[in-house]
């Protein structure tokens, strides 16, 4: 599984010959929208965990770009299906396996709305199974007591957690999120975006290294492998 960073939460898995791309938010990411070119994206599927513009905003363009499927909560599937876009519909605690792997609906505590003031749904999470690998995006969230329940569900190789603050878990509380998830190697998102959410680097690495776990924290464009 290679995964490569778009800046947000924005994220490209690349799961055997499959692409799924997660919460794209590039054109109107001032980091990124001068380094990433929507019209160059062409995926398979376009996995949303809520609807606020800083996860949604480029998902239409994407998707009627790539005929690629949306996957989320059903009011956002059902947003987007009004717009003649395939989609796939899931809520919390289901699973379902698509040709790139198991996909699994989790909890987050957060808000969830368009821009157009719709309703969202409710904020969720994925857990996904595939090419021998297990990950779990937690998307915008708060620390919560849920998290515990995953490991009873896989066993993670890499935890994306959000840890720029104000909006969702700090770094500290991103600490305890990685315990309850029970993974040490965990990719940091959703910072540096805004004033609200900029962070710094060294001393969030250090307070991880500290707890013996590795935090990765990519340049916009650069990639991991698992």
């Amino acid at each position: 599984m290679k995964i490569t960073f778009y800046g947000q939460n924005t994220l490209l898995l690349e799961i055997g010959k499959n692409k799924v791309l997660i919460d794209p938010f590039i054109s109107g990411n001032p980091l990124s929208k001068d380094k990433i070119d929507i019209r160059d994206i062409k995926v398979d599927y376009i996995l949303l965990t809520h609807a606020h513009q800083d996860h949604t905003l480029d998902a239409e363009a994407i998707a009627k770009n790539s005929s690629a499927v949306i996957v989320s909560n059903y009011e956002i599937a059902m947003y987007y299906q009004d717009k003649g876009i395939e989609v796939h519909p899931m809520n919390h605690g289901g699973s379902w396996n698509f040709d790139f792997g198991k996909v699994k609906y989790v909890n987050a505590i957060h808000t969830s709305s368009f821009p157009d003031g719709t309703y969202g749904g409710q904020p969720g999470g994925f857990v996904i199974e595939g090419g021998g690998k297990s990950i779990y995006i937690a998307g915008d969230t708060a620390l919560t007591m849920d998290m515990k329940l995953i490991p009873l569900f896989t066993k993670l190789d890499l935890a994306i957690l959000p840890i720029g603050d104000n909006f969702t878990m700090g770094i500290d509380e991103a600490i305890i999120a990685s315990d309850f998830v029970e993974c040490d190697k965990i990719l940091g998102v959703h910072y540096d975006t805004f004033g609200y959410i900029e962070i710094d680097h060294k001393d969030a690495k250090q307070k991880f290294t500290d707890k013996n776990k590795d935090l990765v924290l990519l340049d916009i464009g650069k990639s991991i492998e698992l």
